[in-house]
């Protein structure tokens, strides 16, 4: 009897160990009273910065600071704005999770191809599964204003070549696909990425097939 008490107890922390261990997709709501901070530098092309502060684990407001710059004509855009993100839905699965989130929001954009400011649409989507060994998220970014507009589409597929435990250092293994429209990327810019998380700091890195790296940083406190 002893013995089937410690095992239950053991299952139990391994369980609570996998709910509570930080996620490998990058999530604009992480948890009830968090912020989340994200920095991303996309190849060259785009650049952003976000603050998010989630009152419910459904949704979470903040604003960022975007800057797209063209690899066709030269252009570039600056779009700072305000957002509001919710969940969806939420599949708690054995052995894994599924997520669809939804945002929108405005702000102000300037650039190199019209005068002063404009006011600028921003909305997306993300839908996302993940385990511990594998996870596929696929995330559409829509900007629209009088003088452009912008969609940026990424999918990003994943293996982790061991199952980690809560606070333990996670690694992860992945390809990444981002088209762009509105004349910013010829084709789909693919890159080779390593996914690395421990506690509330996640990191990530690579190299595009132009050479061009691409990295992100995300902090939930």
């Amino acid at each position: 009897m002893p013995t089937y008490h410690a095992h239950g107890a053991g299952a139990c922390l391994a369980l609570l160990g996998t709910l509570l261990a930080p996620d490998s997709i990058a999530k604009p709501i992480a948890f009830a009273g968090g912020t989340t901070a994200m920095v991303e530098y996309g190849a060259g092309t785009m650049e952003e910065a976000q603050v998010f502060f989630a009152p419910s684990h459904r949704w979470s407001v903040g604003g960022g600071y975007l800057t797209l710059d063209s690899d066709v004509d030269g252009s570039a855009r600056r779009i700072a704005y305000a957002r509001a993100n919710w969940l969806v839905k939420r599949w708690n699965l054995e052995g894994a999770q599924a997520n669809v989130f939804a945002w929108g929001g405005a702000g102000g954009a300037s650039g190199n191809g019209f005068s002063g400011r404009v006011l600028a649409g921003n909305a997306g989507a993300q839908a996302d599964y993940e385990t511990r060994r594998v996870y596929a998220s696929l995330k559409t970014d829509f900007y629209d204003s009088s003088e452009f507009t912008h969609r940026i589409d990424t999918l990003q597929l994943g293996v982790a070549p061991y199952e980690h435990e809560y606070n333990q250092l996670a690694v992860w293994l992945l390809v990444q696909g981002r088209t762009y429209t509105g004349d910013l990327y010829r084709g789909t810019e693919w890159a080779a990425l390593l996914r690395v998380f421990k506690g509330s700091v996640w990191v990530e890195a690579g190299v595009t097939e132009d050479g061009n790296l691409q990295s992100m940083l995300m902090v939930n406190f």
